[in-house]
């Protein structure tokens, strides 16, 4: 068992947001350097920690526990999308702690954390049946999560249901670019064989190219931002961003604009 599962196992959920900022304090401490800078809690470290599956050399900030694809998004949350700025309700499905505290720290931001068993949720929530409203939130994140939901494309249209129009939602999955269509057989249910065909024990399926088609089938219009390409490789490496993440941007077309724009077209 990790030190992680076994803080989960022991430790009172209420606890964990205190562990994760003394942890993180001690750790940025010991790893305190300039050679790797985390946009995340703009610590700056000698290295960092390793983290996934293969156990990847200087993938986890040592201060708040980002790994690559959370440093990625957060720039592009604020560089592209400004979300420092706009009055909004948030939606944020399985929350990283890491990104449930600077939402938190924003006044403009209405924030919602949910899950299940999601250690830093505020709701319980079943993504695909999610009993809200519908048109209830001004923008969702999603971050590799629906990798782990069998019903996944009830998921997306459970998520595009309760985005407004005129919303945006970011709903990343780890994707192998080599495959055409995504890869799932619900036959495979032992967590080795997981890893061995998805890449991780709780996977459920391996995303292929299709993955726009996917979440256009479920009524969002689709922008894929190839955001790490804008970065040099010196920056790129001192920032530790990963390299095959793309960026999948959906948004919900207004029905009043879509509606005015047919009765144009009729006339």
């Amino acid at each position: 068992m990790s030190v992680r599962d076994s803080v989960k196992k022991h430790v009172p959920e209420r606890f964990f947001p205190l562990l994760m900022e003394a942890g993180g304090r001690v750790m940025a401490l010991i790893y305190r350097g300039k050679k790797y800078y985390c946009p995340c809690c703009q610590g700056t470290f000698r290295k960092m920690l390793p983290g996934g599956v293969s156990q990847r050399e200087n993938a986890v900030c040592p201060g708040c526990n980002a790994y690559e694809r959370h440093r990625l998004l957060w720039l592009y949350l604020n560089e592209k999308l400004a979300v420092y700025k706009r009055e909004m309700v948030l939606l944020h499905i399985a929350p990283e702690y890491v990104f449930r505290k600077m939402f938190r720290s924003l006044p403009n931001i209405q924030y919602v954390g949910a899950g299940i068993e999601a250690p830093f949720a505020d709701i319980e929530m079943d993504i695909t049946a999610i009993e809200q409203e519908d048109n209830s939130y001004d923008a969702i994140i999603c971050n590799h999560v629906l990798e782990h939901v069998p019903k996944d494309v009830q998921a997306m249209r459970e998520l595009h249901r309760v985005l407004k129009p005129g919303g945006w939602a970011i709903l990343q999955v780890p994707l192998d670019l080599s495959l055409e269509n995504t890869y799932e057989d619900f036959t495979i249910q032992s967590p080795e064989e997981r890893l061995k065909h998805f890449g991780q024990e709780d996977h459920v399926r391996l995303y292929g190219r299709d993955y726009k088609d996917r979440l256009q089938d479920a009524g969002f219009t689709v922008s894929v931002d190839r955001y790490r390409e804008e970065f040099s490789p010196s920056v790129a490496e001192r920032f530790r961003l990963p390299e095959n993440e793309v960026i999948y941007l959906c948004t919900k077309t207004d029905t009043t604009d879509r509606q005015e724009n047919s009765t144009q077209h009729r006339n």
